[in-house]
């Protein structure tokens, strides 16, 4: 299972990253609110992330390794930060375990080793948030 983690647990670098995304978050969150599509508050993200000078990407396709071949999935990562962070986006009641299972497969099969789940069907965005880390 996922485990939600402290700062000192992941690199300055990252701990950086981390607070320019989650600033974005919630400027994007407190102009919107809640109940609008995912696509609508991926599409802010990356505006909000490229005034602040981040390279994003987004829907970044995610081929699966297995038995030594890649495979194209049809999976794809909400957003790519930085070429550091993966940032899995919801417009949902609730985030459930699976939601945090798919972001901990996403960082496993890109290699990157920390991820944010945001849900911004959250009255309180900050209920909405969960860090999570690959090893």
């Amino acid at each position: 299972m996922p485990r939600a983690v402290g700062f000192q647990s992941v690199s300055s670098e990252l701990n950086d990253l981390s607070r320019v995304i989650l600033d974005c978050a919630f400027r994007v969150h407190k102009t919107l609110g809640p109940g609008l599509l995912e696509t609508t508050y991926r599409l802010c993200m990356v505006h909000e992330l490229e005034k602040h000078g981040t390279i994003v990407q987004q829907e970044l396709m995610l081929p699966i390794v297995y038995d030594g071949v890649a495979m194209e999935s049809g999976y794809r990562i909400d957003l790519l930060v930085g070429d550091l962070m993966v940032v899995e986006l919801k417009a949902v009641e609730s985030l459930l375990a699976i939601h945090q299972a798919q972001l901990l497969s996403y960082l496993k099969h890109s290699g990157k080793r920390l991820g944010l789940l945001i849900n911004f069907n959250s009255v309180l965005l900050k209920d909405g948030i969960r860090r999570v880390v690959n090893g």
